[in-house]
């Protein structure tokens, strides 16, 4: 039996959870079709999803087709959930990407295609809804070509399309022989000798997709089941099922983690090498903490089963593994799990409705993250506020249904704030000594901060002896550096700069006669962690921070005469528009916007284009904050090392030595 692990992603309301239902039927796992608008799919699973017709969490079902058994992943379509998406296309074979036949390509079509593209998934397309009024297929099938640069095979033909007898006749035409010599030098010679064959072709697609060179293309309707059994075929018969080795090292890889009804974690992992077995103990995670697998569940038919075992290839679901989080390896370490999605640009503080203990709520909102790790916590103890990080207000919405629905927590939010950074001006330094001028701290550290480029992350430097002091201070010292970089002079973090300890000092071992050690007379680790903070303060003060704000890549279609609307509304939101152009009756413009504004602009933007604009818009990079824009502050979470006298009299409860 053949094993292959597929993702169906899609746009928002493209229709990926009916096709899923479809798939299911098809093949026979369940007797009658749910329904996303009566909440009665096999994927949806948690009630917010019912009600709200959305998929928020990815969900796993298995079916048969033929001697391959499929692991279908449903993923959410909403950009709000992308961290969803992000997990699982790590543990593909192959997908399915869904488009409407309607509305054709849009934004989360093209940022998903992009993803598949890089990361070299095969992928086939679907385009769905043939049986809607104004559906298309070869237009549809122009734009993913045009607008995504995806080179497309079409599979067949649409027959009937915007009628319930909306059809798909397969079959390879001519566009197939052009795309695939495009991609294969033996099929482009035989193709001048005139002597290619239907199997050549079709074995120059099969292996094309396997390379993810190029995407097969099928058109139907998950409604009715219109070109389905020809998108099964292809599933069958063009993507590459799933290999490893069941007899080797134990490898696989996280991809969700859901809290069962005791509260215990469970892991969904796809294992890609050896043999996992319940009670085996392997090592997980970054720093290789052994867990014990108490049960494993694979999933098959339509549902998973308890099993004793797991080899390679499956994916499971696993229990006992009390610290795993998603993205650990399990057992020998694949390559460092990657974002391939932007982080998340937004902020805001939960408040706690009345009666609500804070206690539990901060309890939930970790357990939240758990299964999300794009959503940050900060925690702010002086205020007692917990702050989370979001994509937009959908997931702002279901975060808060979630804590009222499954852990009986009423709250409410602050408005949402755009997660600024803070960039290095210029080149700062600082120093002080132990045992002079107002160090109340038994040690000296000297720092330099300079800038660096975008994405460099944070650099940690000597330009002193590493043998001049205990390892454990210089580490004492860098670990601090980095905590404390997760605010800088406005309470930003500072991602990218370059810092190096200029002076190191400390006082040695000391004790009074007869008598052990005294702390009072020698550094400790608190010391250089007490220290560093008000040195790195200090140079960051001296040369300089700049707060920088997320800036979205956007890029709006509308009607060619709703053009004078548009650019004085773009204007007030600090959009700017840096490409105008045209297509057929509309006019495109690409240019950047603040993060702060895409919500605003999206509610807008129907009003001044009857409702016929169209708007793609994903984060892109951090700008400074315009010159007569107020610079955003955010509150500090730790002791304030920018006021001395408070950063001391809460380390040290005095002010001086």
């Amino acid at each position: 039996m053949h094993l292959l692990n597929l993702g169906i992603l899609a746009h928002i309301d493209a229709g990926k959870t009916s096709l899923t239902e479809r798939l299911l039927h098809t093949a026979g796992v369940i007797d009658e079709i749910g329904s996303v608008d009566a909440g009665s799919t096999r994927t949806d699973t948690l009630a917010l999803e019912r009600q709200r017709g959305i998929t928020i969490k990815s969900a796993v079902v298995s079916f048969p087709v033929d001697d391959v058994t499929v692991n279908l992943i449903d993923t959410p379509g909403h950009p709000d959930f992308i961290a969803e998406v992000e997990r699982v296309l790590g543990v593909l074979d192959g997908a399915v990407l869904v488009v409407s036949a309607v509305e054709g390509v849009q934004a989360q079509t093209r940022v998903l295609m992009r993803t598949l593209q890089r990361l070299r998934i095969p992928t086939l397309l679907f385009v769905n809804k043939i049986d809607r009024r104004g559906a298309r297929y070869e237009d549809v099938l122009r734009s993913v070509r045009e607008r995504l640069g995806a080179p497309v095979v079409p599979m067949g033909t649409a027959t009937g399309l915007g009628t319930r007898a909306a059809g798909f006749t397969p079959g390879l035409g001519p566009a197939a022989l052009d795309v695939l010599a495009d991609h294969d030098d033996d099929l482009l010679a035989t193709y001048v000798q005139g002597t290619v064959s239907d199997d050549l072709l079709r074995t120059s697609l099969a292996a094309r997709i396997r390379q993810a060179l190029v995407h097969p293309a099928y058109g139907g309707s998950a409604i009715t089941g219109a070109g389905v059994d020809a998108l099964i075929g292809g599933i069958r018969d063009l993507l590459p099922t799933a290999d490893g080795d069941p007899e080797g090292p134990v490898s696989g890889t996280v991809f969700k983690v859901e809290r069962g009804p005791a509260g215990e974690k469970v892991a969904y992992a796809r294992i890609f090498s050896g043999t996992l077995r319940t009670r085996d103990r392997v090592p997980c995670g970054e720093d290789a903490t052994e867990g014990r697998v108490t049960a494993i569940s694979v999933f098959d038919h339509g549902t998973d089963a308890r099993q004793d075992a797991v080899p390679a290839g499956r994916i499971a679901r696993l229990w006992g593994l009390a610290d795993i989080r998603i993205g650990d390896s399990i057992g020998v370490p694949r390559k460092p799990y990657g974002h391939f999605f932007a982080p998340p640009t937004l902020e805001t503080v939960v408040v706690p409705g009345p009666g609500t203990d804070r206690r539990a709520l901060h309890l939930a909102l970790t357990q939240l993250a758990e299964q999300d790790p794009l959503i940050a916590l900060r925690h702010d103890e002086v205020r007692q506020e917990t702050s989370v990080s979001l994509y937009g207000e959908v997931q702002k919405e279901v975060v808060q249904a979630t804590l009222a629905d499954d852990y009986g927590l009423d709250v409410t939010f602050r408005e949402t704030t755009p997660l600024c950074i803070e960039r290095l001006a210029g080149t700062g330094s600082a120093v002080e000594f132990n045992k002079k001028d107002a160090n109340p701290f038994l040690a000296t550290v000297g720092l330099r901060v300079d800038p660096a480029p975008p994405g460099a992350g944070v650099d940690f430097r000597l330009e002193v002896e590493l043998g001049s002091m205990p390892y454990a201070f210089f580490k004492a010292v860098e670990d601090t550096v980095r905590e404390t970089l997760g605010q800088g002079l406005h309470g930003w973090p500072i991602p990218d700069c370059t810092v190096t300890m200029t002076h190191s000092g400390y006082s040695p071992r000391q004790s009074h006669a007869h008598q052990g050690f005294d702390k009072s007379m020698s550094s400790t680790g608190y010391d250089f962690r007490g220290l560093t903070p008000l040195v790195l303060i200090e140079a960051l003060r001296r040369g300089g921070t700049r707060v920088h704000e997320p800036m979205h890549r956007f890029r709006i279609e509308a009607p060619a005469d709703t053009l004078g609307a548009l650019l004085p509304m773009l204007a007030a939101l600090r959009a700017v528009p840096q490409t105008t152009g045209t297509r057929g009756t509309a006019c495109v413009l690409e240019g950047s916007v603040p993060a702060a504004q895409v919500h605003a602009l999206e509610q807008q933007l129907p009003g001044l284009t009857r409702g016929e604009g169209e708007l793609d818009s994903a984060f892109d990079h951090y700008a400074p904050v315009a010159s007569g824009t107020p610079v955003p502050e955010r509150p500090r979470t730790d002791h304030n090392p920018l006021n001395r006298k408070e950063y001391l009299l809460n380390v040290t409860r005095r002010v001086g030595p």
